[in-house]
């Protein structure tokens, strides 16, 4: 994602030569299948919900819920082109319908109380603090009364063995943005922009360290 006001851009592997290679990387260091699948049942999606995948990179969780709930209206967001591109490309081949538009998280193009869902899989660590304080502003901004959030990305490793492990993908996607996720300052993040029943639902090990999936839900307006 790139912040037009602090020029900071982290492509899905970081480096613009590996988006060809994404797929094959996350699907063979970060047990995607079973998080992502997780993820997925977590969210309960109904056939009338609208949901939005945020930093859907090459689409593939949005394809998923696609086809676990035919029915749902699935919307991918991402900033990079270039993935968007081979996210259609993979909707096309599966014969599902997803709508992809590029927006960055921040600023997402949408108005108030739009999806009953929302969710994201290895997005957050990614995003400075600040940016990750925006984008949880602008998932509740869009999301409906009563709707729920549910998120993926690297957390608070459960072992020293975990947090050795993590050290990878520290050094590939910058000390910075992924120390908060070491420190296990998403359920923060979430609470302070607004959410509520914001929890940490399971941890999974893999080889790059602890998966996490989150909760959180917008509380409806006689709540």
């Amino acid at each position: 994602m790139k912040d037009s006001a602090h020029n900071e851009y982290i492509s899905a592997l970081r480096f613009n030569w590996l988006t060809p290679f994404y797929d094959v990387i996350v699907g063979t260091t970060t047990r995607e299948r079973v998080f992502k699948k997780a993820l997925i049942n977590q969210a309960n999606i109904k056939p009338s919900h609208k949901v939005l995948d945020l930093g859907c990179g090459t689409g593939t969780l949005a394809i998923w819920a696609k086809l676990h709930q035919p029915l749902s209206d699935i919307m991918g967001i991402d900033g990079d082109p270039v993935i968007l591109s081979i996210a259609k490309k993979k909707a096309k081949k599966n014969n599902v319908k997803v709508q992809f538009k590029q927006a960055m998280s921040y600023n997402l193009p949408f108005v108030d109380d739009t999806f009953d869902r929302a969710m994201s899989s290895l997005f957050f660590h990614h995003l400075t603090w600040q940016n990750k304080q925006r984008t949880a502003q602008e998932l509740f901004r869009i999301l409906k009364p009563g709707a729920e959030l549910h998120i993926a990305d690297w957390g608070r490793p459960t072992s020293i063995f975990m947090r050795g492990l993590f050290l990878f993908v520290q050094i590939l996607d910058g000390f910075k943005t992924t120390q908060d996720n070491v420190d296990g300052k998403l359920i923060t993040l979430f609470s302070e922009a607004g959410f509520s029943e914001v929890k940490q639902q399971t941890t999974i090990s893999t080889i790059f360290g602890t998966m996490t999936l989150y909760s959180a839900a917008k509380k409806t307006a006689n709540k």
